[in-house]
């Protein structure tokens, strides 16, 4: 059906194009899409399709461009940071009979916005003289206020895009809390940063292109009044040039809005470098905290084996004298005589127990310098294997 519609009134075969970026999506695509394009057939004699019945002459142009405009999508009273903000797309063709005054548009949109406003301007509400189709001159004069009402549209909203941008940034640097001496920043306020950057870099890009369709839209018209073959170069001159000023006067509005949104973007840069550095900052500090978390701990486990060295030191040293005297009072030794004192079983105390105590001291001597000389080995390999890498390297 598109594909007869099209062929039926001779649609330039690029506006194509402009329409493959629309379709059903959960993301916008082909936001870098844009473009210009425009056929001049007003030269006589007619080279375009001539069909009398069809009030085509053969001399007409024609004009297929795209604009973007950005919309607000939330209810009003939605708060700031949970607001949310869509770049929408329109693809207008435009054809003109400079004989006939027989114009025809499509406007391709993902809804009736721009449809409405025609109608408002064309309708019974409108003015009288947006409503003169008398004569083609005056057919001409109505598509350049259509024209305005599709430039209209493509710019007004996007100094309050940019200003949401700006509200937003400065929400992630506003102090939360005045009786914190500083602010307290989190990984999540980089992403957001980030993301804010990347909306304001497609902006800067869509709203170059907006200028760039402008001002071809600007020049084209501009480009008729000098055209010997355009009949009504001095009976709607004084319209094109007043069409001319209100573009031109769009076309700056948004290099204004350009200008504020580069040096948002410069804004943004410094201020992600910022809370980068705060990050830094904030993780050095729970290190150092860590740091001293860990020496605290350090100097505890070391009191706490100090005392576990006092304690193993006195309990080698009573071991010996403690499995004697546990042995000595079993059955198989017995020195009791009636109560009386046995000094013989005393010296075989002490030959028993001083020879093994001292035994006992010296294996665990022996074992505690073993075990230290066998860190200090792995110590060494370990210190000596990182310098091996690096003079191999």
């Amino acid at each position: 059906m598109l594909l007869r519609i099209l062929t039926y009134h001779q649609v330039m075969p690029i506006y194509i194009d402009f329409l493959s970026v629309f379709g059903s999506q959960e993301e916008p695509r082909d936001l870098r899409f844009s473009g210009f394009r425009e056929q001049n057939l007003i030269k006589e004699p007619a080279r375009g399709p001539q069909v009398e019945f069809l009030g085509r002459s053969g001399r007409q142009f024609q004009l297929c461009y795209n604009l973007k405009a950005s919309n607000l999508i939330s209810l009003p009273d939605t708060k700031l940071r949970e607001q949310e903000w869509s770049i929408r797309q329109a693809a207008i063709h435009h054809q003109f009979d400079v004989e006939t005054g027989t114009s025809l548009w499509i406007v391709t949109k993902g809804d009736k916005e721009i449809k409405d406003r025609i109608e408002d301007m064309n309708g019974l509400d409108g003015r009288p003289e947006d409503r003169d189709f008398s004569s083609p001159e005056n057919c001409f004069r109505r598509t350049l206020d259509v024209h305005l009402v599709c430039c209209n549209w493509s710019v007004e909203d996007w100094r309050w895009y940019i200003q949401w941008l700006e509200e937003s940034i400065d929400l992630v640097f506003a102090p939360r809390d005045r009786s914190v001496p500083r602010h307290h920043f989190e990984p999540k306020d980089v992403q957001y940063v980030q993301s804010h950057e990347e909306k304001i870099n497609i902006a800067i890009m869509i709203l170059e292109a907006n200028v760039n369709v402008l001002k071809s839209l600007r020049e084209f018209y501009k480009n008729l009044l000098n055209d010997k073959n355009f009949p009504w170069r001095d009976a709607c001159k004084d319209d094109i040039l007043v069409f001319s000023e209100q573009v031109k006067v769009m076309t700056y509005d948004l290099e204004m809005q350009i200008s504020r949104a580069k040096l948002l973007v410069k804004i943004i840069g410094d201020r992600k470098a910022l809370v980068l550095q705060h990050l830094q900052a904030q993780g050095t500090e729970k290190m150092e905290d860590l740091t001293v978390s860990m020496h605290e701990l350090g100097i505890m486990a070391q009191k706490e084996a100090i005392a576990m060295r006092i304690v193993t030191v006195v309990t080698v040293i009573f071991l010996p004298a403690t499995f004697v005297s546990t042995f000595f009072s079993t059955d198989i030794i017995k020195y009791q005589n009636g109560g009386t004192f046995s000094e013989e079983a005393l010296n075989n105390w002490f030959e028993v127990t001083i020879p093994l105590t001292l035994v006992t001291l010296v294996l665990c001597y022996i074992s505690f310098k073993k075990s230290s000389r066998s860190k200090l080995a792995r110590l060494g390999r370990v210190l000596r294997t990182p310098m091996n890498k690096s003079a191999t390297s």
